[in-house]
C-alpha cells in the first residue's frame, strides 16, 4: 500500500518531466523575442508516435543540462497539431532539429538519434 501512495505522489512530477523532454512547447511570440534578441534556439519537430523523436528526447534532455548548452532555449513543436509552426520552419517530417541564433537558421538534422552528432549540432550556437 505505502509503495501505491508514493507512486501516486510521486506521478505530477514525473509527468512534468516527460511533458518537457526534448523542450518546452512551442510558442511563436517567445520564439520570435529570443530570436530578435539573438538568443540560440533549438526548434524539435516532434510527433508522440514517432520512435525517433522518443529516442532524440532524453538524448537533447540531457545535453541541455551541460554547462556547455544551457544557453540555448528548446522549442518543441507538435508535427501533428501545430502544423503552421511545421510549415513556418519548412519541416517536411518529425524529428527534424532545427538550430537558430542571431535570428539565423545556423543548422538542421532530420532524424539524427547519435548523441554526438546532436551535440555538434548545437555546437554550432556557441
Amino acid at each position: 500500500m505505502f509503495k501505491f501512495i508514493r507512486s501516486l505522489l510521486l506521478l505530477p512530477f514525473l509527468a512534468a518531466g516527460a511533458a518537457l523532454a526534448g523542450g518546452a512547447p512551442y510558442d511563436a511570440a517567445k520564439f520570435d523575442a529570443l530570436n530578435a534578441e539573438g538568443k540560440p534556439i533549438l526548434i524539435a519537430i516532434h510527433a508522440d508516435w514517432c520512435p525517433t523523436c522518443q529516442a532524440q528526447d532524453p538524448i537533447i534532455s540531457g545535453l541541455l543540462t551541460k554547462p556547455e548548452f544551457q544557453g540555448i532555449t528548446a522549442f518543441r513543436v507538435d508535427f501533428d497539431g501545430q502544423q503552421e509552426a511545421v510549415k513556418r520552419f519548412k519541416a517536411s517530417m518529425q524529428s527534424t532539429l532545427i538550430l537558430f541564433k542571431g535570428g539565423k537558421e545556423l543548422g538542421r538534422s532530420l532524424g539524427e538519434t547519435r548523441q554526438d552528432a546532436i551535440a555538434a549540432l548545437l555546437k554550432q550556437a556557441l
